[in-house]
């Protein structure tokens, strides 16, 4: 079909939720993907920093393909090979014990939220609060819109479930001033995503986890969009010193197959027994194959340790726009390959015009471009995309 012709159909028959930009994608080749007319995009979205392997990655392609062959979907009621592997390799990587394997972060967060409300009631019946961050961001389900901390995800869904509170983030004064023996949690990423690439004070994490200590309190991290090497380390906590209670994945675990999954240690584990929690279609065999495999690629071709250099490399070229352009750009702040630049302007635009020029960025918090790209990039593919900016930010 014709481009239009998808537009149409997707106008008349999709739920109309997603402010959609003028492209339709047909198949991507490493950090590149092509419309359906032919024309090549770098990608720095990386389809919202999930495709961590880049597009058609062979590995992920052959784990994929054969564990089609072999099954794709069984209950949890039996056991799988894959699904053991992911689960051990995941307690190691994370320093934690248990993993529960779920379909989105959303869902992740959602389970977190579960085990940290229930965990809670095991040391008294009003130990059922929890506090996260204005800006925030942790999914779109009723639990997980309340717990992100923006108003504008909130509105028309009320009466919200109770029992969250929210503080600014990287103010330690202010969690100070709020917790209490009834906060059952702490819920925050480590690096704000979708609000802007916020990063916090290098103790701030630090002393967060010293009161939930103080208060019995579990620490919650939300590694949706930081998990997986996105910062150059596997966890983002890593670079701050700290070790959660629970921590969430998703968005790049299995390079673009829909997975979740959030880890724990085996005291809160405790409070979750059979029935408590569960999912049809979380930890198939699919997706786990497909994480496996992305984690192996991970090692092999020593992508934490490219998004350090690749990263640091990239916010050295955006700072130089930065200084070529400082009524455009003020600030240049990230870690690893989740960088924002901000603007001085509503970001839309120059978004629109870098795809018309063939480069797929992102506009976050109004006036944040966002660089999420595959961990698999280089420096010529950092130089290609800014070469387009540098266009757009010279047009304007």
């Amino acid at each position: 079909m014709d481009k239009q012709t998808i537009e149409d159909i997707d106008q008349e028959n999709y739920l109309q939720v997603f402010a959609r930009y003028n492209l339709v994608l047909s198949h991507g080749d490493g950090p590149y993907v092509y419309d359906n007319e032919g024309k090549k995009y770098i990608d720095f979205l990386g389809g919202i920093a999930v495709n961590v392997l880049g597009h058609a990655h062979p590995v992920l392609v052959k784990a994929v393909s054969e564990q089609a062959g072999k099954i794709i979907h069984c209950s949890n009621l039996y056991y799988t090979e894959v699904q053991a592997i992911l689960a051990k390799k995941l307690a190691t990587l994370s320093g934690l014990d248990r993993v529960f394997v779920g379909n989105s972060g959303a869902e992740a967060n959602e389970g977190a939220i579960k085990l940290a409300r229930k965990y809670g009631k095991t040391i008294a019946a009003d130990k059922v609060e929890i506090i996260t961050a204005e800006h925030s961001f942790h999914g779109r389900t009723l639990a997980t819109l309340t717990a992100t901390g923006q108003p504008k995800y909130q509105k028309g869904y009320e009466p919200l479930p109770g029992g969250f509170k929210y503080v600014p983030f990287n103010d330690i004064a202010a969690l100070e001033a709020i917790i209490s023996a009834k906060t059952c949690a702490v819920m925050l990423e480590p690096i704000q995503g979708e609000g802007g690439v916020n990063i916090p004070d290098k103790d701030y994490l630090i002393k967060v986890r010293q009161l939930c200590d103080k208060y019995g309190a579990l620490l919650i991290l939300d590694e949706i969009q930081t998990g997986m090497g996105r910062t150059g380390k596997m966890f983002a906590y890593e670079l701050f010193g700290v070790k959660p209670d629970i921590v969430t994945l998703a968005k790049g675990l299995a390079g673009g197959v829909p997975i979740g999954a959030f880890i724990t240690t085996n005291k809160v584990a405790a409070a979750f027994t059979a029935g408590d929690h569960g999912s049809t279609f979380g930890g198939n065999p699919l997706a786990c194959a497909a994480a496996n495999a992305v984690l192996r690629v991970m090692d092999e071709e020593k992508l934490l340790e490219n998004a350090q250099i690749i990263g640091d490399y990239l916010v050295d070229k955006l700072n130089a726009l930065k200084s070529k352009y400082p009524a455009l750009i003020t600030e240049v702040r990230g870690k690893g390959l989740i960088v924002g630049a901000k603007l001085t302007l509503p970001g839309r635009d120059i978004v629109n015009n870098c795809l018309s020029q063939g480069a797929i960025i992102n506009c976050t918090a109004g006036d944040i471009l966002r660089f999420v790209p595959p961990l698999i990039i280089t420096k010529d593919h950092v130089d290609e995309m800014i070469a387009v900016l540098d266009k757009t930010l010279a047009a304007v």
